[in-house]
């Protein structure tokens, strides 16, 4: 505890400190069972590396859960999110509404977005749940028929493709003001 600090500040400033100390736990559990989880179960075998800022974006061909195909490059024109996530992961439950809001607010301008979950094959009942009400396409990183992405170190994580097709930069946690400072000034008037 601060020097100084008032008997009466002690339990609350000790309640913010566990508070803290357990969101970035929460954030590390999720990070080392997403890796954990991807290392057994990888898509094509091959290791692709992570994305480089500021290169073309890499091909990404998947399957949505409701039957389309989504082809990230025949999206140039447009800017995309692609964001990575699991239903047991609680910060991508926090970041899963914020998307959808944005998703909601910026799609008439341009803004395409595939979520792509990375859970079990068998937990697909629980990712159409906690998905049924969302704008955006959903996919399962099993329906990944070409993936220049690679799997993901961990999740969340959104990656943000310019409408020129590069691959401007990324987020770990979804946040209102990283959405309109990175996200709302590519897109189009």
């Amino acid at each position: 505890m601060p020097e100084g600090a008032a008997d009466d500040e002690r339990p609350a400033m000790l309640e913010s400190s566990i508070a803290i100390k357990s969101a970035s736990l929460v954030r590390h559990v999720c990070v080392a069972a997403a890796a954990a989880i991807l290392s057994l179960d990888t898509v094509s075998g091959a290791v692709q590396a992570a994305p480089e800022i500021g290169e073309a974006a890499p091909e990404l061909i998947v399957s949505e859960l409701d039957g389309q195909v989504f082809d990230l490059a025949k999206l140039k024109g447009r800017v995309v999110l692609v964001n990575y996530w699991a239903t047991w992961c609680a910060p991508c439950k926090k970041d899963i509404p914020k998307l959808d809001a944005f998703y909601r607010r910026y799609h008439a301008r341009n803004l395409e977005m595939i979520a792509i979950s990375v859970d079990r094959p068998s937990d697909l009942p629980k990712v159409r749940k906690v998905v049924a009400s969302l704008a955006y396409p959903v996919a399962m990183l099993k329906g990944i028929t070409v993936d220049g992405f690679g799997n993901p170190e961990g999740v969340p994580i959104t990656w943000i493709i310019d409408s020129d097709g590069k691959v401007r930069n990324m987020m770990i946690e979804v946040r209102d003001e990283l959405l309109n400072r990175l996200v709302v000034p590519l897109l189009p008037r």
